[in-house]
């Protein structure tokens, strides 16, 4: 065992984040020793466990006005179909996804330009008052920014809005990659970093809780998602609104970014390995199922991960770009999975309070 890895498996049993220094060298190690490092943590704060929750991923519009490279999602000349959902729509999906037992409604849409301001915020309450028992986790900080410049409001304005109109919580979509030079390149005219930093950081001093994402696998160097991970981490020690820590695979088909080398399985894991590590303070890394694919997210809960988003019902914007994950997963087939891996499944609600323990 080398010097490094001795030192930080030290530093890890005393409850110890690594330093920035070590963070960076973290992907010389191999991924078994990460892949231990990763889980002896994970084991620690929550055994044989895996997480899921009942949700139903909703878009309500793909008219766009940015052209983020990665993005097959909004409507351009990949994706010719465009749509708004009305409010009738909205609310039928909604209807339909309670009855199939969702307890968290995520709306996540693009930054339609051609929409009043009551589009983002009337349809949340509609639904709030009709299902007040429904989580509903909406508006990423990169859709708060559109809207603030868009209707020249100020963040907390938005964030104000979103709480009266009853969103619970924020999803943690629209980080992509810290790094301005990678996102000029990939997301130009978007929330810049330090601007979705802030507006989670006010979130969070609102009393409210997100999570945070960040995309990898396209034109990002290793260095860049530790950079990613570093600022996570230096914000959660402010705000401590954080509750999952998601790193998403690129989905490679139907955009515009010419990626020719993509992560394989062992980087995958190292990475899911690497953001346990890193981020002490961060509760859960999950392992979204719906871009590393099921049987990858199964195993990455092996290296550290020990969530996997939940049943989806139906979601547009990963599936688009090429992800399975088009029409979810039902109930008793995620139970059965997480099972037959060998971990124990745990229905949690949006925030992580276990409500049922299938042993």
């Amino acid at each position: 065992m080398s010097k490094l890895q001795q030192h930080i498996f030290y530093k890890l049993s005393q409850n110890e984040p690594i330093s920035e220094a070590e963070a960076y060298q973290l992907y010389d190690l191999d991924v078994f020793t990460l892949g231990q490092m990763a889980k002896a943590i994970k084991v620690k704060k929550y055994g044989n466990k895996i997480f899921f929750n009942v949700n139903r991923h909703l878009n309500p519009t793909n008219v766009c006005k940015d052209t983020c490279k990665f993005c097959g999602y909004a409507a351009n000349r990949k994706q010719k179909k465009s749509w708004t959902m009305t409010a009738e729509q909205i609310l039928a999906e909604v209807d339909d996804a309670v009855s199939k037992g969702a307890l968290e409604i995520h709306i996540v849409s693009a930054h339609n330009p051609n929409v009043p301001l009551g589009y983002y915020f009337d349809n949340i309450a509609k639904i709030k008052a009709k299902y007040p028992h429904v989580h509903i986790k909406s508006l990423t900080a990169a859709e708060v920014d559109f809207i603030a410049k868009h209707f020249k409001m100020s963040y907390k304005q938005v964030l104000e809005k979103m709480q009266e109109a009853g969103v619970d919580s924020m999803p943690g979509g629209g980080a992509e990659i810290f790094d301005e030079k990678v996102r000029k390149k990939i997301c130009h005219g978007k929330v810049s970093s330090s601007e979705w930093l802030e507006i989670h950081k006010l979130w969070h001093e609102m009393g409210r809780q997100s999570n945070v994402t960040m995309l990898f696998g396209h034109i990002e160097s290793k260095e860049h998602r530790i950079d990613h991970m570093l600022r996570v981490r230096t914000l959660q020690e402010q705000s401590n609104g954080f509750n999952a820590f998601i790193p998403l695979v690129y989905q490679r088909h139907n955009n515009y970014l010419k990626v020719k080398k993509f992560p394989n399985g062992e980087e995958i894991l190292k990475t899911m390995a690497i953001a346990r590590i890193i981020l002490h303070n961060v509760p859960h890394i999950k392992a979204y199922w719906a871009t590393a694919t099921m049987n990858l997210a199964l195993l990455a809960c092996e290296f550290g991960a020990d969530d996997l988003d939940g049943t989806i019902q139906k979601e547009s914007i990963q599936s688009a770009s090429g992800a399975a994950s088009s029409n979810g997963k039902s109930f008793d087939e995620f139970i059965d999975l997480i099972t037959d891996a060998g971990f124990t499944p745990v229905q949690r609600d949006s925030l992580y309070n276990e409500l049922e323990i299938y042993a």
